[in-house]
Parts: structure tokens; C-alpha cells; sequence
């Protein structure tokens, strides 16, 4: 059905051409571009009005401009052009290779010239981008896409080109207009450059051997060999001890004398200097026989007037061979000016470095040869008696200069041990005096131990009315082992952290001391580091509470076993498990290893050694005893810390500003009152809990009875002993691990109970 063109175009009013129609094909013909020139090209049918966009009336589409189309592409062609030349010896004339370009955008040309080193030519554009006119007899014709081609011989300016290949990109737009493209024409030889074409020598040759990749992969690698040089032949001679340091980055080699003591010889250690050490050693090179080349002079002698040209052969240099590393090793004799060195011996990372690259293993060492009556014994320095006047390293410095120095401290312990963030690596014990006196039998002290240095300090806590203040009672300082003799000549052994421990008696400077407890920090380390403290080795407690329960397994389960709950595990308290532990170990097993396995098999449930209203009354007596009133500053330092105004912050954070906000009360009630403050799911702290914590206005407690905050508050921050309110039954028998044949053949005799905690 055809569509009526006097209908308006509006729904209603057009008709679907395509109803009824199965081939949507367009249909293709030839064109003629040229005479002679025909291209396969598509057309629309022009009496399909689909084609046409709504926008424009029939036959009245716009096409792309060329300029537009065809923007940025150019078809590039390769050509030369043979050049007379009259000048030049045995070359009348000479090829020169040139790129043409044609732009489809605007039909222009371009002819270029690639530039080639020492031509002598002035290479680069040869035609610059324009519109090149046909020559006669054509006229008012330009060149386009037709005229240009492999095999053609365009003549521009009077310049005749022969095009002999072009790129790809040419080649398919060609073929795609209907144009045959041939194969590429091979591009005779230029008999200027075949005659220049021989091997010719530089006049400046750079003979300067690159040795900075050697410098990046082995700088700072030394080869360290040991060796002797026997001159016993000699009048007075002797075995001169020698350390060869080998360098792998420039191959140079050092030698350094070990010149023991008292032997009369004042020579510097330096046997000899670094440099390159030749095999063979004839005579001293002359001035100037390191220079990578030689320089001749040409003409005459006078210097002012005289040429100088560098040698590319090199004649009369000679060639000198120099030791290198696989020339090196165990039992080698090396040449060193004339005096025979030998190698005895290697350091591991030389070791290491011919196992790797050279797939040596067998590195024996071989002596040293003595000669007449030479004695080698060993001779121990003699150490006079420590004399009591400050400690045994400074008095042991004075034995060995005339001017002592302090002693040096063990620094790589010191910045391991160090204090790292909230890694304090100081242990803090609390222990009691033990004394016949009445008076020493109640007090109470702090003991900490240092790791970086192995040091003890002890910090009195004076109780009230006790006669004695709270103040430290002994500095920071090594306390030397009891029972030892001071005034001896070997260094004295001292007390290091693996002797602390809970239920340890220690004896510090005549003064005996019981520890009853630890922070949990010093647990928790103890615990992570159990290869050095064996209290803390949970696998070691129990193989030996293993052996002592075997015989009476029995027993212990039938009167300890915990009842079945509802729930998987039995809980058997902390207190009857330390009366089990006791009842059956007795003193084999110490207070330390107990609470170690309490925390072990801890069940995870936290006691409360002091309640939360207990806290905050202790918070609001001493607030109001300061007369502290700053609430409203506290909480602009909290919104500001807290941008978002989300509520929670971290703990860190809110210690940090309650600090910040010098709150007038002990640190230790500042951790207590943390401890109390509501959390949320990621373990922040609700700061609004802690202002309502703080506003002694709101909800006033009574004043607590005054104490000893820091006494009595110092343990009950750390949560001693850690342990929980009770322990895991089911997984301490199943460590236990102790099977007993009576117990299993009476199984089905058992009361239920009983099966049920074997099974356990």
C-alpha cells in the first residue's frame, strides 16, 4: 500500500510500509568514481521513507561535510626519488626516501624526508602541506586519492617520486573504494651508503666499563676470608695472621693483619690496600696504563701546535689478569706481590654465598702452622676481686683502661623491651614482707620488673595508722641472687623476671618478701611468653597435675564433678577448684600455676569486686571534697572529639580527655569508673552514661567512708585474679586426659552423674 504525501502526518493519518514485507536488504550497485573507476556502494531505496528522520522533510537530509568525516585521517604512502649528483667520487647519484601523506579532510599532500644521522643533508619537509597541482599538460586538476598508489610515479614540483609501499590503514581504505592495491616494490640500494659501508672506528671510542649494576646488586657484600703468610724462611720471620676482605662490587680485594698483642710489631693493621690484585706481578705499571684508551699524537711535537687523536686499536696495551671470587676458597694460594697467602678459614655469609652460587658445601677449615718453638696457649685475663665500691660493672671497667668508661647497655634488648604503646613490658607483683617482727608482718608492697634491663623496684603502700608512709622502698636497680660471694672475681648472677612469680619468696637485699598476686598484664604476658616462664606454661601444669592425679582420678570426680545443667558445660567454682587442687597437689603445685589454669579453663564469667553505686559514691565524695564544678567543659571537650555527635567513643580517648580535664581524683578511680560505663556492640564508651556518672546534682549518693583510694582501688581496676566465678569442667577433664581401665569396666555401675562427667 502507498502512503498518500497529502495526509497530514498525524496519528491516524500514515500507513506501515513494511506490513507484508519479509527482505529487508539494502540494495547495492557500482558507482562510478572515475573513468574507468568503479566502487561497490550501498544506496537506500529513495521511495522508502524510513530512512528519512522526522526532523527534516523528504529529500532533505543532511550529509556529514568531509571536513567532519574524515577529520584526523590521512593515507600515508612510502616513495623515493634518485637525486644526480656530480660532486661525489664513484656516486653520480644517490636514493633518498621519502613518506607522502594525502588528507581526506581538504584533499592536501604533504612530502617529508625521514632524517638519517651523518647524511650531510637537509632532511625534514620537502613539500610542505598544500594542494599540489597535476602538471602539463593537465590543467586546473589537482592530485586526489586516484592519482596515488603503489607503483606510481607522481611528479610534484618537477620532481618525479616512485611510491613503492603504504600502511595498512591506506591499503584497507583503498581497497574498500574499489581500488587494487599491488604488493610492495623492493627499494634499490643507494651507492652512497654501500660505499661508506665499511667498518670504520670511532674517533672518541667509550671504552668505559659500567660497573653500576654490580654497585646496586651487591653493594654493601663483602667476602670474608681468613688466612696466613708463613715468613718463618726469613731471619726473624713469623706467621703473620690475615683477614682478605673481597668486594664483589668492583672485584677488589683488602688484606688486614691481626697483630696480637705484645708482639713488638707497631704496624698498621693494613697489610694491604684495596685495589685489584693481578695474578701475576712482573713490575709497576706506568702512569697512565689504567686509562681505558691510549692517545696518539699525529702531528708534530711541539704541544701548542701539535694534534692528538684517540687510539681505536689499542696497540702495545697490555692484557692483565686479576683474581676473582670463584678463584677464591678454602686451601687456596693466592699470589699477592710475590708473598704467598693461604686461606684457612670463611665466615658464614661468604659460607652461604658459595653454597648458592657455586653449590659448595664441604667449607672445613685447615690450621694455621706453627714453626720452632712457637707455644700457643690460650691466656685468660686476670681479674682482680670485686672491692665493693659501686657496682660490678663499674668496677670491672677499671681493669681495662686507665681511663674507665661506663658500661654499655644491651641496646638491642633495651628497643625490644622498650615501651611500646600500651606495652609497658614491666610485670607488677603485689607481695607482703615476711618478718619476725609484728610490726613488718602487715605491710604490703608493690614489686615491678623491668624486661629491658632486668631491674627491681618496690613501692611501699602504707596502710593507714600503720607507722609506716606510703613512698618507695627501693629504687630501680639489679638485686643480686642471695647466698653468693660478692668479693670474688666472676660476675654475680642476679634476679630476672623468670624467678617472679605468685607464691615465689624472694629474698631482695636481705629483705624477704611473698608474692601474693599479679596485675593482669603480668599474667597475660606471662602466659603469651610461656617458653620462659614455665608458671605460666599451661601444657606443662597439667602433664604434672596429670601424674599427681592419676592414682586418685577416682575420687576427684566422684566428689568435685559438678552437676548437669541445662546448659552443654558444668561450672565448677573457682573456690572448689583451688580446694581441689590443693587437697591433691598440695605445695607441688603453686599459687601461680593454679590461677594459670584457672584462667585456662576460666568459664568467662566476670565477679564484681565493686558495684557501680559503690564507685560513684566514691566519685561524688571526692568531687565535692576538690569543690569540682566543670561539667559543662568536660562536655564541650567530648562533642568536640565526637563530631558526629554518634554518643561512644573509645576508651583510650575518654581517658585521654577526663586527663585532659584534670579531674581532681585519682587514677585509679578514673579506670574504676571506666570499667562501670554502659558500651555499645564495638566496646565504645557511652559518654552521656559517664556525665550522668559525674552529676553529683542529679541523683545524690551519700558520701562513702574515706579510704585509701589508691590501695584499695588498684587491684579491683585489673580484675585480679582474672579468673572468673568458675571453670569448665567438661574441658579440664578432657585435658587431663587420664583414663582409668576400673572406671571404664564399672561404667553401666555408675551413677548417672558420674558416666556423664567421665564421658566428659
Amino acid at each position: 500500500m502507498q502512503g498518500d504525501y497529502q495526509l497530514p502526518l498525524l496519528p491516524g493519518f500514515s500507513f506501515d510500509q513494511n506490513l507484508g514485507r519479509t527482505h529487508f536488504h539494502r540494495r547495492q550497485y557500482f558507482a562510478k568514481v572515475h573513468e574507468g573507476v568503479y566502487y561497490l556502494s550501498e544506496k537506500a531505496d529513495k521511495g522508502d521513507p524510513v530512512i528519512f528522520p522526522s526532523i527534516y522533510a523528504r529529500g532533505e537530509a543532511q550529509e556529514l561535510p568531509a571536513w567532519v568525516a574524515f577529520d584526523g585521517q590521512r593515507l600515508m604512502f612510502k616513495a623515493y626519488f634518485q637525486e644526480t649528483v656530480h660532486e661525489r667520487w664513484k656516486t653520480p647519484y644517490q636514493i633518498r626516501v621519502v613518506n607522502i601523506s594525502f588528507f581526506l579532510e581538504d584533499g592536501t599532500m604533504k612530502v617529508s624526508e625521514p632524517t638519517v644521522d651523518n647524511s650531510g643533508l637537509e632532511q625534514g619537509i620537502l613539500v610542505r602541506r598544500q594542494r599540489i597541482p597535476m602538471p602539463d599538460p593537465v590543467r586546473y586538476r589537482f592530485y586526489d586519492i586516484i592519482d596515488l598508489n603503489v607503483g606510481k610515479e607522481p611528479e610534484i614540483f618537477g620532481r618525479v617520486y616512485k611510491i613503492v609501499d603504504c600502511d595498512k590503514f591506506t591499503r584497507t581504505f583503498l581497497n574498500r573504494m574499489g581500488i587494487a592495491v599491488p604488493d610492495p616494490i623492493k627499494i634499490p640500494k643507494d651507492p652512497h651508503s654501500e660505499l661508506h659501508k665499511r667498518e670504520m672506528f670511532p674517533k672518541k671510542p667509550q671504552r668505559k666499563v659500567d660497573t653500576r649494576g654490580d654497585f646496586m646488586k651487591y653493594d654493601k657484600q663483602v667476602l670474608r676470608f681468613y688466612g696466613y703468610w708463613d715468613d718463618t724462611d726469613n731471619l726473624y720471620g713469623v706467621v703473620h695472621d690475615l683477614e682478605l676482605h673481597y668486594y664483589l662490587t668492583d672485584c677488589t680485594i683488602e688484606l688486614i693483619e691481626n697483630v696480637p698483642p705484645n708482639s713488638g710489631r707497631d704496624s698498621g693493621p693494613l697489610f694491604l690496600r684495596r685495589m685489584r690484585v693481578p695474578k701475576l706481578f712482573t713490575a709497576i705499571d706506568p702512569i697512565g696504563s689504567g686509562d681505558p684508551f691510549t692517545v696518539l699524537n699525529v702531528m708534530g711535537e711541539d704541544t701548542t701546535h701539535g694534534y692528538y687523536t684517540v687510539d681505536p686499536l689499542n696497540v702495545g696495551k697490555h692484557h692483565q689478569e686479576f683474581y676473582k671470587e670463584n678463584e677464591l676458597g678454602i686451601g687456596a694460594q693466592l699470589n699477592i706481590f710475590g708473598r704467598t697467602v693461604v686461606i684457612t678459614d670463611m665466615d658464614a655469609f661468604t659460607k652461604e654465598y658459595y653454597r648458592q652460587k657455586y653449590g659448595l658445601t664441604d667449607c672445613t677449615p685447615i690450621e694455621r702452622p706453627r714453626k720452632g718453638d712457637e707455644i700457643c696457649v690460650k691466656v685468660e685475663r686476670y681479674i682482680p676481686p670485686y672491692n665493693g665500691f659501686g657496682s660490678f660493672e663499674d668496677s670491672l671497667g677499671n681493669c681495662f683502661r686507665m681511663i674507665p668508661q661506663a658500661p654499655k647497655t644491651d641496646i638491642i634488648k633495651f628497643l625490644h623491651y622498650d615501651k611500646q604503646g600500651f606495652d609497658s613490658h614491666v610485670l607488677r607483683f603485689r607481695a607482703k614482707m615476711i618478718s619476725n617482727i609484728p610490726e613488718n608482718a602487715g605491710r604490703q608492697f608493690i614489686i615491678r620488673a623491668f624486661l629491658m634491663d632486668d631491674t627491681v623496684s618496690i613501692f611501699e603502700l602504707g596502710i593507714r595508722n600503720s607507722g609506716f608512709r606510703r613512698c618507695l622502698f627501693q629504687k630501680r636497680m639489679p638485686v643480686m641472687l642471695p647466698n653468693q660471694e660478692i668479693f670474688v672475681s666472676k660476675k654475680p648472677d642476679y634476679y630476672k623476671p623468670e624467678d617472679f612469680y605468685i607464691g615465689a619468696r624472694l629474698n631482695l637485699n636481705d629483705f624477704i618478701f611473698e608474692i601474693t598476686s599479679a596485675d593482669v598484664y603480668a599474667l597475660r604476658y606471662m602466659e603469651l611468653h610461656c617458653d620462659k616462664f614455665e608458671k605460666a606454661n599451661a601444657k606443662l601444669i597439667m602433664d604434672k597435675l596429670r601424674e599427681i592425679l592419676k592414682p586418685v582420678y577416682k575420687e576427684l570426680v566422684s566428689l568435685y564433678a559438678p552437676p548437669k545443667s541445662d546448659g552443654d558445660d558444668q561450672i565448677l567454682p573457682y573456690e572448689k577448684f583451688k580446694e581441689m587442687i590443693c587437697k591433691y597437689a598440695g605445695d607441688k603445685i603453686v599459687q601461680h600455676e593454679l590461677i594459670t589454669l584457672a584462667r585456662h579453663y576460666s568459664s568467662h564469667e566476670k565477679k564484681e569486686f565493686h558495684t557501680r553505686e559503690y564507685i560513684r559514691r566514691l566519685m561524688h565524695t571526692e568531687l565535692l571534697r576538690t569543690i569540682w564544678d566543670d561539667l559543662d567543659r568536660l562536655e564541650e571537650d567530648l562533642h568536640h572529639w565526637d563530631r558526629r555527635r554518634a554518643g561512644f567513643i573509645t576508651r583510650d580517648t575518654l581517658y585521654t580527655v577526663l586527663r585532659g580535664a584534670r579531674i581532681p581524683v585519682d587514677v585509679e578511680l578514673l579506670n574504676s569508673m571506666l570499667d562501670h560505663i554502659n558500651k555499645n556492640e564495638e566496646g565504645k564508651l557511652d559518654y552521656n552514661d559517664l556525665l550522668r556518672f559525674m552529676n553529683v546534682k542529679i541523683d545524690p549518693l551519700p558520701p562513702a567512708p574515706p579510704i585509701n583510694v589508691k590501695t584499695a582501688l588498684w587491684w579491683a581496676s585489673e580484675r585480679e585474679p582474672d579468673c572468673g566465678a568458675g571453670i569448665n569442667w567438661c574441658h579440664f577433664i578432657k585435658d587431663l586426659d587420664i583414663k582409668d581401665e576400673e572406671m571404664n569396666s564399672d561404667e553401666h555401675t555408675k551413677p548417672a552423674d558420674t558416666q556423664i562427667v567421665a564421658k566428659c
